[in-house]
């Protein structure tokens, strides 16, 4: 059965590669084989950062590896392309693009920030925009695209805008009213947006975004070209570009789509513009297009671009393949955001229906973290002395007295757990059972040790 997804709009959109009809899918013992190589004694409820791996994706990869070191050259003349090219296919059907040469794998949404962002400060180098024209952001951005920004747009005289948007966050129609403030603030003084940066699903805070309606809302403002950073989208959410509009979209492949690190895909949709965007490292295919000049730049480990059939194998070994997955992961976080929310006393940061396979959880406020080395250190306790990995975010609040409170006071500290197909009900109570007793023992986040 196929679940509609209305964290991406309404697409009725269904990937070309249905699951395997399997009269044995996989279990939950195969399932602990295939992650066997991660650390036995860590909960490890992380896996929004580094993504996962299984052994049968980490062979196919071996593989690849040693075909090329037993004979380079043939490799490269006669397999390379070919390989990546079928892993490019593959992603063409899984995101709905229209055409092949609109798909490039780059090594992360860095890289891809980077080639976007490129062509947008040779714009303002040559005189094509004008200094002061805008590039409109989310505050909460990924820290690599604000420095791609810095690198590209403003040292070349472009003006940047940041939507600041609420958290925790009740609505969609909050961000939408956020976004939509900024719009004006960023044409005023005659000022033109000339690309709007937007998350489809932030890091830290996670939220999921109404992606579909802000870049509709950006085509009724004008704004020329919009780029989504979905870094954390594929796998983890339903991704039709086409449904969604945007000129480009990058999601990593290695974060909730078990590919190894580190593999992107890069959708950019045909038109003038997409013919002007080139890779940053400039090697001997530069200007056969992006595809092309993506598929080598230089002697390197390809492996992890070339494993996306090994991929597709594996997740069609669950339930409803990669839809499968895809539910069990957002219906077992939110279980798993329920049952610490209400051990701790707490809340969740956004609405379920705002949540992928990433949820943010409140912190009891007598652990007192108010500062951004506070999670710091109360993130590294837990992985020393607990073996607990999960990001700690700190929420900064001008308006305390309008802020969520528990118990015992305002609650100004959330984790960010996220739920794959290897995680157990023990990896969060190990967490849950870790902050209350921190918490008994009276123990404040400065007070802790860091291992």
């Amino acid at each position: 059965m196929e679940h509609e997804d209305p964290r991406n709009g309404e697409s009725t959109h269904r990937s070309s590669k249905k699951p395997k009809i399997s009269s044995k899918f996989i279990s939950e013992s195969e399932i602990r084989v295939e992650f066997s190589h991660h650390h036995p004694r860590v909960a490890r409820i992380n896996n929004g950062s580094f993504g996962s791996c299984p052994g049968l994706v980490l062979e196919a990869q071996r593989q690849w590896q040693l075909q090329f070191l037993r004979q380079p050259d043939a490799f490269y003349f006669n397999t390379l392309r070919n390989g990546i090219m079928a892993s490019r296919k593959i992603i063409k059907d899984l995101i709905n693009a229209d055409h092949i040469d609109e798909v490039s794998l780059v090594d992360n949404a860095t890289t891809a920030a980077a080639i976007v962002l490129q062509q947008i400060g040779r714009c303002f180098a040559e005189g094509k925009f004008q200094k002061n024209d805008t590039v409109l952001m989310l505050h909460c951005a990924f820290q690599a695209v604000k420095k791609s920004i810095q690198a590209y747009v403003t040292r070349a005289g472009g003006f940047v805008i940041e939507v600041r948007l609420p958290f925790p966050v009740n609505s969609e129609e909050e961000i939408i009213s956020e976004f939509k403030r900024s719009i004006a603030k960023g044409k005023s003084n005659g000022r033109k947006i000339r690309l709007a940066i937007i998350d489809h699903i932030t890091s830290m805070p996670s939220v999921v975004i109404p992606v579909k309606e802000l870049v509709r809302i950006c085509r009724e403002e004008g704004i020329e070209q919009v780029f989504v950073d979905a870094a954390h989208a594929i796998g983890s959410v339903r991704v039709d570009v086409k449904e969604v509009g945007a000129d480009f979209y990058v999601s990593n492949l290695h974060k909730w789509f078990f590919c190894p690190p580190s593999v992107a895909f890069l959708y950019c949709k045909k038109s003038n513009i997409s013919s002007d965007v080139h890779h940053p490292v400039v090697s001997h295919e530069y200007g056969n297009g992006l595809p092309t000049e993506s598929a080598w730049i230089g002697t390197r480990d390809y492996s992890s671009q070339l494993v996306v059939p090994a991929v597709l194998e594996f997740v069609n070994r669950f339930e409803g393949g990669i839809d499968g997955i895809m539910k069990r992961n957002h219906d077992q976080v939110v279980k798993m955001g329920k049952m610490l929310a209400e051990s701790w006393g707490t809340n969740l940061g956004s609405p379920l229906e705002m949540c992928a396979a990433m949820i943010m959880v409140g912190l009891p406020s007598r652990l007192s973290l108010n500062s951004e080395e506070d999670a710091v250190r109360l993130r590294s306790h837990l992985r020393g002395c607990y073996d607990v990995e999960v990001p700690i975010f700190y929420q900064v609040s001008k308006h305390l007295k309008e802020g969520v409170r528990d118990k015992d006071g305002f609650i100004t500290g959330y984790v960010r757990i996220s739920h794959q197909v290897y995680n157990t009900l023990e990896d969060y109570e190990k967490l849950r059972d870790a902050i209350n007793r921190l918490v008994e023992d009276g123990k404040t986040c400065k007070m802790l040790q860091i291992e």
